[in-house]
């Protein structure tokens, strides 16, 4: 498909730029003219994403989380959150609903739940060591940019 736009951000992982994601997203993909549940959806997805790579993909220190996001055509949005952190050993176990390699009681291993509830397709890609991609993927049911 064609790319009609797109955006790409790079930031630290700190716990107060993961809003900052959200807002970003929320703003480049207003284009599409979407519902504000369509909107809502991908802004928690997204912070999902970026969440984890800030408490497990930089668990031990600072990193930086590089988002690149397109609109293709047929209201289509692709946003892909990336780090170069530790990496996920094991994608699928990592994608069960309440898996979590955060301390006990702090993490309710939801987040990839979360992210296949809200959007079309979601796609993980890791490596141990290197790190991982998060490619988000929906289509807007509402006329926007075409």
């Amino acid at each position: 498909m064609k790319v009609l736009n797109e955006m790409k951000l790079s930031f630290p992982s700190r716990s107060a730029n993961e809003a900052f994601a959200r807002t970003a997203l929320s703003a480049f993909a207003a284009a599409l003219d979407p519902t504000i549940e369509e909107l809502a959806d991908m802004k928690t997805a997204v912070s999902e994403a970026v969440t984890n790579a800030i408490v497990h993909g930089y668990r031990e220190g600072i990193g930086t989380i590089y988002i690149h996001a397109k609109i293709l055509e047929k209201n289509r949005i692709v946003v892909r959150i990336r780090d170069t952190g530790c990496g996920i050993e094991n994608v699928k176990q990592a994608m069960e609903p309440l898996y979590t390699t955060g301390p006990a009681g702090e993490r309710s291993g939801l987040g990839f739940a979360v992210m296949e509830a809200f959007m079309d397709k979601v796609t993980v890609r890791s490596r141990v060591g290197r790190g991982t991609s998060v490619t988000l993927e929906k289509t807007i049911q509402s006329k926007g940019a075409e």
